[in-house]
């Protein structure tokens, strides 16, 4: 027999919805130092899981990600990352290509295109949660604006049937 206190605790919504923002952040943050430091979405997924999810900065902790989503993006983005980066490209201006800018904005869109191409989640919702992860990086800049119009075309060309 199980005490009520050995039971699992229900997560809330409110904390369900914020732990899968984190996910996404952790996920933007991974694929970043993967193509950065040229290693492995395993050695990057164990470093995050051991030392980043819950982590303390500037006295405060983070939040923990939703484990289960941090890996499908990260799993996804690999595995798509040729498809992701088409979608990028058509949605973004001829001249400027995906390899050619910033490296934060590549990553934040090959997680985007990851949950676009490979989850069930909403359009809407990927959208709206990756330009706020822009916004969390590029405060003073434009970057969240940019974001969302691309996103939005390459929601469209991932599914429109959700228009």
């Amino acid at each position: 027999m199980t005490s009520e206190d050995d039971r699992p605790q229900e997560l809330s919504g409110n904390l369900r919805r914020r732990m899968k923002s984190a996910a996404r952040l952790y996920a933007v943050q991974a694929l970043f130092q993967m193509e950065h430091s040229q290693q492995s979405s395993e050695s990057v997924r164990a470093e995050f899981l051991a030392y980043r999810f819950g982590e303390s900065h500037d006295g405060a902790e983070l939040l923990d990600g939703d484990v289960d989503l941090f890996g499908r993006i990260l799993d996804d983005a690999v595995n798509w990352q040729s498809r992701i980066d088409r979608m990028t490209d058509r949605a973004l201006v001829a001249k400027w290509p995906i390899d050619r800018i910033d490296p934060t904005l590549r990553a934040l869109f090959r997680a985007a295109g990851a949950e676009l191409v490979a989850s069930d989640t909403p359009p809407r919702v990927v959208i709206s949660e990756y330009v706020s992860i822009a916004r969390a990086f590029f405060p003073e800049g434009k970057e969240g604006d940019f974001v969302n119009a691309i996103v939005d075309h390459m929601a469209h060309a991932a599914k429109p049937e959700a228009f």
